[in-house]
C-alpha cells in the first residue's frame, strides 16, 4: 500500500522539476562554454559538473515521486 500525493504536492513537485531541468540545461551550456574557452578553470568546471549531477539525482527523485508504483 503506497501513499498518494495531494494535488498541491504534485503541483509543487512539477514546478520544482521544471526549474531543476532548466538549471540542468543551463549548467550544461555553461560547462560547454567554459570547456571551449582556452583558459579553463578546472575547479569551476568540476563544481558545475558536481551541481549538475546533484540536479540529475534530484530530478530522478521527483520523477519517481510523481510516477505511481505499478504492482504487477
Amino acid at each position: 500500500m503506497g501513499f498518494e500525493l495531494s494535488p498541491e504536492e504534485v503541483e509543487t513537485f512539477t514546478a520544482e522539476l521544471a526549474r531543476l531541468r532548466e538549471e540542468h540545461r543551463d549548467l550544461d551550456s555553461a560547462i560547454d562554454a567554459l570547456e571551449r574557452v582556452g583558459s579553463i578553470n578546472q575547479i569551476q568546471v568540476q563544481r558545475l559538473k558536481k551541481r549538475k549531477l546533484y540536479l540529475k539525482d534530484r530530478i530522478a527523485q521527483i520523477e519517481d515521486a510523481l510516477t505511481p508504483d505499478i504492482i504487477a
